[in-house]
């Protein structure tokens, strides 16, 4: 890919095609950032990454991988950022919001994800120095402010039903439509929400929205 090119496809099939090389020469450091880890539409592509980009950690590349809290709030999720920092990869967890999602390697190559759409989103991958230059600065002063894996694995568990139940107090529903909406009793709905409350602490349902909205764990 020449220098100072700017590329766009859609899907993930035409990235793997026209730039998945990519990722398999890496040499020095590779740097992620991304507000969790659900972000590749296919599974399998995060299994390919992953398998090309363990042994070179293993080997001593840099990996640095930057997320916020809503990357710790299942079990999948937190067993694979364990299994990628077992494997020597560095792994922060930060309060700011994050793109969908941005990869650097080698400060000479940068992917940058569009938003989620249906269908085929965006991808947009550059050479281009000027352009990778200021988000590599931006990935840097954030990942300073951020807290290691390690110390912030304390992070509630929420699970999908209690996600629901987030969104349908943030969209001000009553206990009986949001208990509709879920499929649920009224009875259910409301033990529930009050498990929720003390997953997060919290003495209010306003207090559990703004507990969640904290972690980064809002929908």
């Amino acid at each position: 890919m020449p220098n100072d090119q700017v590329i766009t496809v859609r899907g993930e099939k035409e990235l793997a095609a026209r730039a998945g090389h990519l990722f398999a020469g890496v040499n020095e450091e590779f740097c992620c950032a991304a507000t969790d880890v659900n972000t590749w539409s296919q599974p399998t592509a995060r299994v390919a990454i992953a398998s090309r980009m363990m042994p070179a950690i293993r080997s001593g590349l840099v990996a640095r991988k930057l997320y916020t809290p809503a990357a710790l709030a299942d079990d999948e999720q937190r067993g694979h950022l364990l299994q990628v920092a077992a494997a020597g990869a560095k792994v922060r967890i930060c309060d700011a919001g994050l793109p969908h999602e941005t990869i650097i390697i080698d400060r000479r190559v940068m992917l940058l994800a569009g938003p989620g759409v249906p269908g085929d989103r965006e991808f947009t991958v550059t050479t281009s120095p000027g352009l990778i230059g200021p988000v590599y600065a931006l990935f840097d002063a954030t990942w300073e402010s951020a807290v290691p894996l390690a110390d912030r694995r304390e992070l509630p568990m929420i699970t999908p039903d209690a996600r629901e139940i987030l969104r349908a107090l943030g969209a001000g529903l009553t206990d009986e439509v949001a208990a509709r909406r879920m499929g649920v009793s009224l009875r259910t709905y409301r033990r529930r929400v009050a498990d929720l409350m003390r997953a997060l602490d919290s003495d209010s349902r306003f207090q559990a929205g703004l507990r969640a909205g904290e972690l980064g764990l809002t929908p």
